[in-house]
C-alpha cells in the first residue's frame, strides 16, 4: 500500500536497496591474510619428539636384525660367544627402546599441541573424518590432502597401533628372555609364560615385529609423498624440528589458527 500511495503521489515507486545474498557474518568479518602464500618457519617437532623418533627407529632396526638371528642363526652355527653377544645387544636395545617409549609417553602430557595426546586421539568430528579423507588421498581417490600441520589423523592412528605393538614386543620379549632365567623377565612375566606357552609367545613376538616393519615402511612412503605434495620440509623437519607451511596453511589447518600465526610473527620479529 505504501508503494501504491507513493506512485499516486509522485508518479513512481520508491527506490529500494538491491537485494544481497545472505552471507554469514563470519565470512564478511574475517580479515584477509596478508601474503597468504609466503612460507614461514614453524617449530613443530620438539626435541623429545625428535630424539625418541630416531632412537625408536634405530632400536627397531637393531632389534629386528638381532631377533631374526636369535630365532635362526643364519651366519654361523648357534651357540658360543656370538650368540651371547647378539642376545646382549638385543636386550640392551630393548631397554633403550623401553626408555624411549616412556619418554614419549610422558611427552604426550607435557608436549606442545603437535605432540600431546589430543593430536593422536580424535576429539571432534572433523578430526575423526580426516582419517578417511587422508586414506582416500593415499589411495589416490581424493586429490586434496587435509590441511594439518602436525600428525594427520591416519598417521596418528597408525602411531597408536604402533605404540600398542611396541608394548606387545616389550612384554613378550622380556617374557621370552625369562626362559633363560634372566631378570626381570623371569620374575615379572612368569605368569604370562604359563598362560600362553613359549611357542605362542614367540609367534606373537615375531608377528608383531613384521607388523611394526610394515607400518614403518608405510610411514616412510607417506612422509615422502606428503613432502612432495606440500613442499613444506616435512622430511627434514624430523631433524631440524621446523616445517615451512604458508601463512594461509597455518591459519586454515585443523591444528593451526590465527593465534599460531601471530605467535610465529612475534618470534620472527624478535
Amino acid at each position: 500500500m505504501t508503494a501504491i500511495r507513493h506512485r499516486l503521489r509522485f508518479g513512481r515507486a520508491p527506490r529500494t536497496a538491491p537485494a544481497t545474498p545472505d552471507v554469514p557474518l563470519a565470512t564478511v568479518a574475517a580479515p584477509a591474510i596478508e601474503r597468504p602464500h609466503e612460507r614461514v618457519p614453524l617449530y613443530v617437532w620438539q626435541n623429545p619428539v625428535r630424539i625418541t623418533h630416531w632412537l625408536t627407529a634405530a632400536c627397531i632396526v637393531v632389534l629386528s636384525v638381532t631377533g631374526l638371528y636369535i630365532a635362526d642363526p643364519f651366519l654361523i652355527p648357534p651357540g658360543g660367544d656370538v650368540m651371547s653377544n647378539v642376545r646382549f645387544v638385543h636386550i640392551l636395545s630393548a631397554l633403550a627402546f623401553l626408555l624411549s617409549g616412556l619418554l614419549r609417553t610422558w611427552w604426550l602430557l607435557a608436549g606442545n599441541r603437535f605432540a600431546r595426546w589430543s593430536a593422536f586421539i580424535p576429539t571432534n568430528r572433523a578430526q575423526a573424518t580426516e582419517l578417511f579423507r587422508q586414506a582416500g588421498f593415499y589411495a589416490m581417490i581424493r586429490r586434496e590432502i587435509p590441511k594439518v600441520l602436525g600428525h594427520n589423523q591416519l598417521a596418528a592412528t597408525a602411531y597408536l597401533i604402533l605404540f600398542a605393538l611396541l608394548l606387545v614386543e616389550v612384554v613378550t620379549g622380556f617374557a621370552l628372555d625369562g626362559l633363560m632365567g634372566a631378570e626381570p623377565g623371569y620374575t615379572l612375566f612368569g605368569w604370562l609364560r604359563e598362560l600362553m606357552g613359549s611357542q605362542t609367545l614367540r609367534f606373537i613376538h615375531h608377528l608383531s615385529m613384521w607388523a611394526i616393519l610394515a607400518i614403518a615402511l608405510f610411514h616412510v612412503y607417506s612422509c615422502i609423498l606428503v613432502d612432495h605434495v606440500e613442499r613444506n620440509g616435512l622430511v627434514s623437519s624430523i631433524v631440524s624440528g621446523y616445517k615451512f607451511p604458508t601463512r594461509e596453511e597455518i591459519v586454515e589447518s585443523r591444528d593451526g589458527g590465527e593465534e599460531l600465526l601471530e605467535r610465529v610473527e612475534r618470534e620472527q620479529a624478535e
